[in-house]
């Protein structure tokens, strides 16, 4: 495909953490971008988008609500690549799906049949997490000794610092991904792309957000008083064994660089660290001392001796930019003047 090409391209969930920066690179590349909102009434997420370099000629809004998957045919209509960031997060009123597991993977299959059907699709680039990649062993009884592309969660256990919400969106995830990469291997792909990104937790500074994201406050969270990240960050590591982090912008020039290729396909993890609770506190610690721990640590989770690959997209030839440093030290400014000041 080129690096020198210009395209038009779609982007779901366009108003999301990841999705307005994606949109923001790709405008500044020359690229036309197809963006989609669930509401194009909402003033303040139409103003940020709109107010992005090169929108008022190459940007245009669509409304598509992921629970009603037809919407997204006219953004779709006429791109060459479809980035699928959206998530189902809540069930509408009136919803046709029974929860947001039957709509993720239900919207995921229409949406990748229409990239089929419209005809011009040739790539489709899907924002996976993580939570799909648990090396835990089928039967539960611990830990495989590496986390990369073959691991995939056990959906049949049960997993610490979990609740209903958490095993919907884990489910959600695991199931639309394995749905998604088995499309993309049919007949009925026609010659369809499909990459999966599997995101690690993604931490870092938007530009469009006037607070820290939900994920970088996780990164941070064994330093503020509040509890609900610190759990998060915990039952991530129970699930995945340890930690792993990926900074925003590597995570949006990786869509970019899939979008790039030539010829790619597949399933490819994007993850720059794999580290304990214990080893993010160490780190912060050392640079900035003056913390205050608020939540305590487990031992036991740093010394478990799984080791990540994230080779196979290196391989490919994408290079990180963040390195852990840079990432823990950037989520710290993030978090300091809401949680610290």
């Amino acid at each position: 495909m080129g690096d020198s090409s210009r395209c038009r391209v779609c982007v779901t969930g366009g108003s999301g953490y990841v999705a307005s920066l994606l949109i923001k690179k790709l405008l500044l590349k020359g690229h036309i971008v197809h963006a989609t909102l669930r509401n194009l009434d909402d003033e303040l997420k139409v103003r940020v988008l709109k107010s992005l370099p090169n929108a008022t000629t190459n940007l245009l809004l669509f409304k598509a609500d992921i629970y009603e998957p037809h919407q997204f045919e006219d953004a779709i209509r006429g791109c060459r690549i479809v980035f699928h960031v959206a998530t189902p997060l809540l069930r509408t009123h009136g919803s046709q799906f029974i929860d947001k597991v039957e709509a993720s993977v239900s919207a995921e299959v229409k949406i990748a049949k229409l990239c089929v059907e419209l005809g011009t699709v040739r790539r489709l680039i899907y924002t996976a997490s993580v939570v799909s990649m648990s090396p835990m062993k089928e039967d539960g009884s611990g830990f495989k000794d590496y986390f990369n592309e073959s691991c995939w969660t056990p959906l049949n256990l049960s997993y610490p610092f979990s609740n209903s919400h958490l095993k919907a969106y884990v489910d959600s995830k695991t199931l639309t991904e394995k749905e998604l990469l088995k499309f993309g291997e049919s007949k009925e792909s026609e010659g369809l792309e499909v990459v999966t990104l599997v995101c690690g937790l993604i931490s870092g500074e938007s530009p469009h957000r006037p607070s820290p994201a939900l994920t970088t406050i996780i990164t941070f969270s064994q330093f503020i008083d509040e509890s609900e990240p610190f759990k998060l960050l915990r039952y991530l590591e129970e699930l995945d064994g340890k930690v792993p982090l990926v900074h925003i912008d590597d995570v949006c020039d990786a869509h970019i660089f899939c979008m790039e290729q030539s010829s790619i396909h597949g399933r490819f993890l994007c993850a720059t660290s794999f580290l304990s609770s214990s080893d993010i506190a160490n780190c912060y610690r050392l640079h900035h001392p003056q913390l205050q721990q608020k939540h305590g640590e487990c031992d036991e989770v740093a010394n478990r001796n799984i080791r990540m690959n994230p080779n196979k997209l290196i391989e490919k030839g994408f290079k990180y930019k963040y390195d852990v440093d840079m990432i823990l030290e950037e989520a710290f400014h993030c978090c300091k003047k809401q949680f610290l000041d």
